[in-house]
């Protein structure tokens, strides 16, 4: 009887220790958690033996976009995606003042300024809802989200020299890759380069397993179905350039669209890759 009773106490305690090792691998509520993409990390695992291995980089699930979870418990999450990106640079360079005088050596010649600016802008934003369910550390889970998306461009050009009657070329202009056509087949410039705002907004379904290798971190995947509507807006670009007895400035639409779709997440976009392997850390 003896060692049956220390028989079930042994039991009893490894049953507790292996709840209590699985509850510390799991999330609880009030974790916050963040996901990244797994595929470089499994990359450089699979290559140990290989040889020529390279440090795994650290990357978002979508380009740029940082996406997490808040658990209000063990088995409810709120999901959320963000991105604000907003860049501006700018360039210049020297070329010759095709006004100046010949100079003699050793006198430089004269120099005018060309000068160009660039502006991008990308916004992402999502919301949803996650439910989970599992055994032991291979936790399943479902659930819906929201999002929405924009982005625009632009470039503008300004030149130290005025269109020459000759024509433009590299000599009188910087080419920042801007020198061209017009419509007329004259040789012309770019002054102002503008991609109209896109726009995207859909909502999806998704279904997804993870296994926590370590305590509060998971590695696993998901799959989505859903709607998207997309925009792109008027792009347009306007040029400068002569036809050797005047000048001119001509501004042309390039082009603009939408659409539509229902499907996987492959071809409704903005919410990640489909079926991407991925690593969550949870704290």
């Amino acid at each position: 009887m003896k060692n049956l009773f220390l028989s079930v106490a042994v039991v009893l305690s490894a049953s507790a220790s292996f709840s209590q090792e699985e509850k510390n691998y799991l999330p609880e509520a009030g974790d916050w958690a963040v996901g990244i993409d797994a595929t470089p990390f499994l990359n450089y695992a699979g290559n140990l033996l290989g040889g020529g291995n390279s440090a795994p980089a650290w990357n978002a699930l979508t380009s740029q976009v940082i996406t997490g979870k808040y658990f209000i418990d063990a088995n409810t999450a709120y999901r959320g995606s963000l991105r604000l990106g907003f860049l501006s640079n700018s360039a210049s360079a020297m070329i010759g003042d095709v006004n100046a005088g010949v100079v003699a050596y050793p006198d430089l010649p004269a120099m005018v300024e060309d000068n160009a600016k660039f502006r991008n802008m990308n916004v992402t934003l999502g919301f949803g809802m996650e439910k989970r369910r599992g055994f032991g550390r291979l936790q399943g889970y479902y659930g819906a989200e929201l999002g929405i998306g924009m982005s625009s461009s632009s470039a503008s050009y300004e030149y130290g020299n005025a269109v020459p009657l000759t024509g433009v070329n590299s000599a009188n202009t910087t080419d920042w890759g801007q020198l061209g056509q017009d419509a007329w087949g004259n040789d012309a410039r770019i002054t102002e380069n503008k991609s109209g705002t896109a726009f995207f907004i859909g909502a999806r379904a998704f279904i997804g397993a993870e296994y926590f290798v370590m305590p509060r971190l998971a590695v696993g995947g998901e799959f989505g179905w859903g709607l998207g509507f997309g925009t792109n807006g008027t792009s347009s670009v306007t040029m400068e350039s002569t036809d050797g007895v005047g000048f001119g400035t001509q501004t042309v639409e390039t082009s603009n669209g939408s659409g539509f779709g229902i499907d996987t997440d492959s071809a409704t976009g903005g919410f990640g890759p489909t079926g991407t392997l991925r690593m969550t850390f949870h704290f």
